[in-house]
């Protein structure tokens, strides 16, 4: 990582923001010689505070204006710079979904990083299709009622060269993902679990420690996939997923039943995991 940061000092987001510091880490890793295209976490709250080239879009049409910046530099020879775009994840999974599926397809030369705070926080916490079942929004006040879409492994279901799974709380392996990303040429999607403690709930100084109870509770698993190959790259000793539910408010509502349910949705997709790592995608 570099020793001079790429994001100045200061940002407008929430403090404990986990968007804030996947953005850092992104950022620090890529180096000087990367434009960025599209939106961070709430609008961009950190991404326009930069030393690099930064533009925008509309965060429905992020993916397809950063393929436009690929297009401007093939035809000027330019193919030693990296373009990565950042989206939030109602504007990836939901409203810019379309452009999303079409890079893929095409295998646009692009690191496509979806900075997922699982809902729509900038506008009033409304639900996305990436929040997670039974969490409260203020559009599902007793809850959300359908699971949260499996987005990394419908991406690696467009067969491009590269998906991974990523956390702040795993720097290492964020970093070395994002590494590696870099060095690959095609579409490469990268999703990134944020924790909100304006959103989900919790005391902002806890960031880190909902983060890493994610991970360990296999509620938020660590993988990669290379040309089909799916590698869990961080295999934690399984905790209750209660002790995850139980540090934010947006799940204080859940019954017993409720966690019981989730704990066997998370066990289910974690052995669906171990098969795909087996067999491939």
């Amino acid at each position: 990582m570099l020793e001079e940061e790429i994001i100045l000092p200061g940002h407008r987001a929430c403090p404990g923001c986990g968007g804030a510091i996947a953005e850092r880490l992104i950022l620090n890793t890529l180096g000087r010689n990367t434009i960025l295209f599209g939106e961070g976490v709430c609008a961009s709250a950190c991404t326009r505070n930069v030393t690099i080239p930064s533009m925008t879009l509309h965060f429905s049409g992020v993916v397809a204006g950063a393929t436009g910046i690929i297009s401007a530099l093939e035809a000027k020879g330019k193919t030693d710079i990296t373009v990565a775009s950042f989206n939030g994840d109602g504007a990836t999974s939901d409203i810019g979904f379309a452009k999303l599926s079409a890079g893929a397809e095409r295998n646009d030369n692009l690191i496509h990083f979806c900075l997922d705070n699982e809902a729509y926080m900038n506008t009033g916490i409304q639900k996305s299709h990436l929040t997670p079942y039974k969490a409260w929004t203020t559009t599902t006040p007793w809850g959300k009622t359908t699971p949260k879409k499996n987005l990394p492994l419908l991406m690696a279901y467009h067969f491009i060269p590269y998906v991974a799974t990523v956390s702040v709380a795993y720097p290492k392996d964020f970093i070395s993902k994002v590494e590696k990303a870099k060095k690959i040429k095609g579409f490469k999607y990268i999703h990134v679990l944020c924790p909100c403690p304006t959103g989900w709930r919790f005391s902002a100084e806890k960031t880190i420690e909902v983060a890493r109870l994610a991970v360990q509770t296999r509620v938020w698993p660590l993988y990669e996939v290379e040309n089909g190959k799916l590698t869990i790259t961080v295999k934690p000793k399984k905790r209750s997923v209660k002790d995850y539910l139980a540090i934010q408010g947006r799940f204080r509502h859940l019954t017993e039943e409720d966690i019981q349910q989730i704990e066997r949705h998370v066990d289910k997709e974690w052995e669906r995991l171990e098969r795909l790592e087996q067999t491939g995608i």
